[in-house]
């Protein structure tokens, strides 16, 4: 099996996806496009992960490459393939099925609860009550139609859905590692800046083993989840 992922940004790589697609003997291929807006052929992918990056996908003029990657993401979709989205990946699947994406009342970055919402269907991902995520965003979306709305936090209330059943979108950040915790602060530390759901560069790298594996055995369940039907 082959996953492919969008990757925005040299610092916000795979993270712990790429031990799991590893595990399950997937091949993994990439399209960065800071480098190149190289497509992959649709019918020779599995799984589609998008992920994070600091630009809006509303950013088409200065970076004309969102528009080729969000009709492949809607063609994906309508493919029936899973496809996940991270931060600005969920931004973008809500942007490809014409869902608005604007700047959401506050910027949440560092770790903070996260809600699930039950739901009685079977067929839709089940979040925990509540878990300490790690966020990095300042955006938000509408929800695409039909999706369902599956996660919420106290300062954004849209933080994740599902659409169908091979199609999640995740505001958050399960995928984090004390290494990719580093990076993204390294690079984006002038985000900083004291405010309600802003943590300081001590706090957020201060998160221990544990917060780590929490996050990471939920994405898990998570791409366990949307290969199910592969």
């Amino acid at each position: 099996m082959k996953a492919h992922y969008f990757k925005h940004v040299p610092f916000e790589d795979l993270g712990s996806i790429r031990s799991w697609l590893m595990k399950d003997s997937y091949t993994i291929t990439c399209t960065p496009f800071f480098e190149s807006a190289d497509l992959p052929v649709l019918q020779e992918i599995d799984l589609l992960i998008v992920m994070g990056g600091p630009m809006s996908v509303n950013d088409e003029k200065i970076h004309p490459w969102l528009v080729p990657e969000k009709k492949f993401i809607r063609q994906m979709i309508m493919s029936g393939k899973p496809v996940l989205g991270i931060c600005l990946g969920a931004q973008l699947i809500a942007s490809a099925m014409g869902a608005k994406v604007y700047p959401n009342s506050m910027k949440e970055i560092g770790w903070f609860p996260v809600y699930g919402i039950p739901s009685d269907d079977s067929s839709v991902f089940c979040f925990p009550q509540s878990l300490e995520a790690f966020h990095w965003h300042g955006e938000t979306f509408d929800l695409p139609v039909g999706a369902t709305h599956i996660a919420k936090s106290d300062g954004c209330k849209n933080q994740a859905f599902q659409l169908g059943r091979s199609v999640i979108g995740l505001q958050f950040h399960l995928e984090t590692t004390p290494q990719s915790a580093r990076e993204l602060v390294a690079h984006c530390r002038n985000e900083l800046v004291p405010a309600a759901c802003i943590q300081t560069e001590k706090e957020i790298l201060s998160a221990e083993a544990a917060q780590y594996q929490s996050i990471n055995r939920l994405m898990d369940r998570i791409l366990a989840f949307l290969s199910r039907n592969i």
